[in-house]
Formats: C-alpha cells, structure tokens, sequence
C-alpha cells in the first residue's frame, strides 16, 4: 500500500476548512483511507539517515500528513487527487467533467513509433497539457505522482516508464526509435555533458536512485530513445530523461509521453496524469490529445479519457454487502465516491459512470466496494452466516494461544513487537557479527530500524523494557511469535519458527524465575526432566558459550538430545547497548517440536 506525503496546510488551504489531526484521521477512515503518521520533514530524515542528515539538510519542521492510499487508487497518489476526491465525497464539488481539447492551430503533435522498438519496448502513449501553471507545491506534486507511479503500477519502470518536457524548448513531430548505445548523444537531466549510451549507463551505475533501472535496458543490442524533429534527445526511456527539454516553474506547455511494455498499463498512467494536473490548465479538465503513428501505419489518438457506463441492481448491492437503502440512496453514494450515478426507471437499476480516473473499477463488485465505503463499514449491521462452517484452528496456533495464557498467569506481562528489526538489533547489540546471522535482509529500507527480519524475539523485548524503565522493578516480559531465519533447503530461501521468549528484568538476575518458567512450560507440555542417568526422553539443560550471555551463565534447552533454543543471564555489554542499567536473564526456544 503506497503511502504520500502532503503539507498539512496546504491541504486545509485546497480543501478550504482546517481540521484537528482526529477530525481529519476520521475523514480519511470514512472515504476509505488511514491517516498513517503526523510527522515533519526534519523528522523523517532524522528517523531514515540521522540527525546529521536531517541538520546538513536543514530540513524543514513543517507539519506533513502520510496517508495510506490502496494500491489500486492512482488517482489519489498526489495533492490534486486527494483534495479532489475529499471535496467531492463531502459534496462540496461535483466530480470534473475531463475531456479532449484540440490545439489551436488544429495541428496536433505527433509521435511515431519506428518498428525497430519491438525488440526492446514496443509501446508508446502521448499527450499535451497547454496553459500549464504550476507553483513550487504543484511542481514537487508533479515529480511525486510520477515517481509513485513509476514505483506502483509501472512496477519500478518495467512496465512503463514517464517523460515530462517543455513543450516550448522542443519542436514536433517526435519518433520514438530504438539505435545501439555508441549512436545516441545527448546531455542528461541535470548534467552539463554529452555522453553516449554507454557511457551514461557507466556514469549512472553508482547513482543511488536510477542505478536500480539500468538492468532493464543495459544487456540489449540496443537502446529506446524519443527525438524531435531537429534531432534533440527528449528521453532514453526507462532511465532518464534529457536535459534540453526539462520542466521548471516557467513551463507553460507540458509534452507528456509514456514508453511501455504493456499498452493497458501506459494508457492508464497517461490518463492518471493528466487527469490530475489539468487542473492546474488555464482550460480546467481539458487535454490536448496527440496523434501516435504505429509501426505499420496505422494512427491512435492518446489519451482516450474513455468514461464508460455500467448498470448494477440495487438490490445486488444491498444483498452484498448486507444494508437495506433505496436506489436512489445508492446513487447518492457513490457519486459522492467519485462515480457518477442516477437511477433507471425500472426502480432497481442504477446507471454509473467509470472516469477515467477510476481503472481501479473492473467489475460491479468494485462498485458494490464504493458504495460499502460510503454506507460506513462500521454502520453495516453484523450478522451470522446463513450456512453453517466447519473449521478447527491450526494446531501451531492453538498452541500458541494456549501458552500465551498460562505463561501471564505465571507473572509475565505479553509484548507484542516489530517483526523488522535493525541489522544492529540481531547483530552488534548482541555481541555478533552479521555476517554469521543467518538473517532475511530488506532489499530497500525505509528507515535504520527496519532493515532486516528478526531472528530472535531477544531485541524487541529489550526495546520494550528500555521504554518502560521508570516502571517499577520486577518487569516480567513474554512474547510468542515467529522469527524468520534464511534457509537454503526451503522453496522460499527462508522459514518461519514459533518462539517463545521471555525476560526477567529486576535488581539481580534472576536466572531462577526464568528456569522457573521454562519448567512450568514443560509441565504443562508433558515433558519431563531428563536426569544425566535417565534413558528416558525429555528435556534437560547443557551448557554452552554465547556472547551475548555471561560467560558460564548460559546453556542449551535440549529436548530428545536436540537443542531447541537458550536459556541465561545477558551480558553486560548487550545491557548497556541496549541502554538497559538492570541485570536480566532470558529463555527462549521454538516450541514447533511441540505440536
């Protein structure tokens, strides 16, 4: 689910009232979004690089809203979108009217698509937005929609990827060609000199964003790029576009094109733009449509801005969903959801028009959606099947709940904490290195703390006692949850493990109530004490060395001669790296072997 970030102020300003963080946050809920986090520029920096990122960059404090839009609502990923789709739910605007508006002249710009594209990316959209007029916040929104776009629907420009030029400084027609990489020159975005195909892919192959998009093109005999009719470089799509023709506050005509290897995905790109910033056009909601010339000859209008009809029942709605409200209810509703809708003559059926904005829309059951978002999932009155289910819980599971209850009842109060830890967490903290951790790394992280998947529930406890130090001492905590640990043998490279882990935080350690827990725990499995003169089966303890333990304060928990997990008083540098002044003794073990 992609999140966006938008200035409060500025959003109050479109939206036209000022709203308390609660007020807005309902808002949100009721049109179907999560207001996610209210922070400041300065300090998402500081949280993903560090207070000396944040300082060099003098970032501003500013107050930033970060809402979670659905993966599949384009139209919402930018400040147009969303005020837009706000206004209209509260029925203070009626949804925009898009439509095509030919230039003046009656010449419309055109680009030809040459046949040697097909063996590298075949497709390509176009369109123009004239009288253009964008302010810094219009601007920055303009460069973010695409880049959310680009990470989202184009899947990090695989499928498609966006041009944006200054229609003034560049002269049609346009041909879009594929030529090797030594024949093509041009200057890049943001840079003062000429290279070649190679040596852009050379000097971008450390840039920290657009390294991530050379593979997609660089092993091919050649290379996609867009000319003018004067032989100026617009793009070498999917990487980067050329310097001549780069947007700025002065743009007054947007020239707007779209490379692809799939054509549903580049028109529904296409219309999402420029649905969203003809809004900014001295003619609002008007796009200037250009003629694309395909490979054998033929010629398509872009973009298509198609609104299409659908008829739904309203009494299919209702069953669906579980309400009872009139047709003309229903309609009310999702017009307010940005579909158009009135009711037919027959008293059931209600006509609904699809914008162009709304591709999300594909079958009668994404209205029926629309319509449960508007009623208010938490108005929809709960009731039980019609039809009887027959289930039982997973056994893990089952387990699982079973534990949790008897190990509070033994004094120790649950935690529940983040499945994504820093590298530090399961590593440097606990007195190890990395490199032996057999730990799943995030390829991308958004923040320091997040970087790769547990593989000990240890760190997220000690973080939760580090949060409640001025609570008074004993402090008991327990967690039963999974932790992932790579693994070459599975089909996935990693598995799962069902742990239970539980630290004792008090004056001394307490390696005794931590012992305690794990032979109740046994007690209630069923399993017993294995004496060292016992042939029978169960579970005893073995020592063993562990740098983040006390040096012969630790042991192996070994059940049936297997060891299943540790048992053992910390160390006092894992204490102090995790700013922790109180000794403290842990046990945990997989309790899959269970089950």
């Amino acid at each position: 689910m992609p999140t966006i970030g938008v200035k409060r102020d500025l959003l109050f300003d479109a939206l036209g009232k000022k709203y308390t963080d609660d007020e807005f946050q309902t808002l949100c809920f009721a049109f179907g979004l999560e207001l996610d986090e209210v922070t400041t520029e300065k300090q998402m920096l500081t949280r993903e690089q560090g207070d000396d990122a944040a300082g060099a960059a003098d970032a501003s404090e500013e107050i930033i809203y970060r809402i979670d839009i659905p993966a599949n609502r384009y139209d919402l990923l930018c400040m147009e979108g969303l005020v837009t789709g706000l206004l209209v739910f509260q029925g203070k605007i009626k949804p925009p009217q898009f439509k095509l508006s030919e230039p003046a002249d009656g010449k419309r710009q055109v680009l030809k698509i040459l046949p040697e594209t097909a063996q590298i990316r075949p497709f390509a959209v176009a369109a123009v937005l004239r009288n253009i007029t964008l302010n810094q916040a219009a601007y920055d929104s303009f460069i973010d929609l695409q880049d959310k776009l680009h990470q989202n629907i184009c899947r990090k420009r695989t499928l498609v990827a966006i041009g944006t030029h200054d229609l003034d400084t560049i002269q049609g027609p346009f041909t879009y060609e594929a030529r090797a990489p030594a024949d093509i020159n041009f200057v890049p975005l943001n840079q003062t000199k000429s290279m070649n195909g190679n040596e852009l892919m050379e000097f971008y192959s450390t840039h920290a964003q657009l390294k991530q998009y050379l593979p997609i093109i660089r092993d091919s005999p050649v290379y996609p790029v867009i000319y003018d009719s004067n032989g100026v470089v617009l793009s070498l799509p999917p990487v980067i576009n050329g310097d001549h023709s780069k947007i700025s506050l002065k743009t007054k005509n947007v020239f707007i094109e779209c490379t692809a290897t799939d054509l549903t995905k580049a028109k529904v790109v296409l219309d999402t733009i420029v649905c969203m910033f003809s809004a900014h056009c001295t003619d609002k909601f008007s796009v200037e449509p250009c003629d694309v010339i395909q490979p054998d000859g033929t010629t398509v209008t872009y973009p298509e801005l198609e609104v299409r009809e659908e008829t739904i029942s309203a009494k299919k709605a209702n069953l669906a969903i579980g309400i009872e409200e009139s047709p003309e209810k229903i309609a009310d509703m999702l017009t307010r959801m940005y579909l158009e809708a009135e009711c037919q003559a027959d008293g059931d059926e209600i006509k609904v028009k699809i914008p162009p904005t709304r591709h999300d829309v594909i079958h009668a059951c994404d209205i029926y959606e629309d319509v449960a978002i508007a009623f208010g999932y938490n108005n929809i009155r709960k009731s039980l099947p019609s039809f009887m289910h027959i289930a039982k819980q997973y056994p893990l599971n089952k387990l699982t709940e079973q534990l949790r209850e008897q190990v509070a009842q033994a004094g120790f109060t649950e935690a529940l904490t983040f499945t994504l830890c820093s590298r530090d967490d399961i590593a440097r903290k606990l007195n190890k290195s990395i490199d032996n951790m057999p730990a799943v790394h995030i390829a991308n992280p958004k923040t320091l703390e997040f970087q790769v998947v547990r593989t000990t529930l240890l760190p997220g406890l000690l973080k939760t006692l580090v949060a409640n130090r001025k609570m008074p001492l004993p402090l008991k905590l327990f967690e039963i949850s999974d932790v992932v640990v790579a693994d070459d043998d599975t089909e996935v490279g990693a598995r799962n493990e069902r742990r239970l882990c539980a630290v004792n935080c008090n004056k001394t350690a307490g390696f005794e109530v931590v012992h305690g827990l794990l032979d109740r725990v046994m007690q209630l499995l069923e399993v017993s004490w294995k004496s060292s003169n016992s042939k029978n089966s169960g579970y005893y303890l073995q020592a063993a060395e562990d740098p983040s333990y006390f040096p012969g304060r630790c042991a192996h928990i070994m059940l049936n001669n297997v060891a299943i997990g540790k048992i053992g008083v910390l160390h006092p540098t894992v204490l102090q790296a995790f700013e922790l002044t109180t000794p403290c003794s842990v046990v945990e073990f997989n309790i899959e072997p269970f089950v």
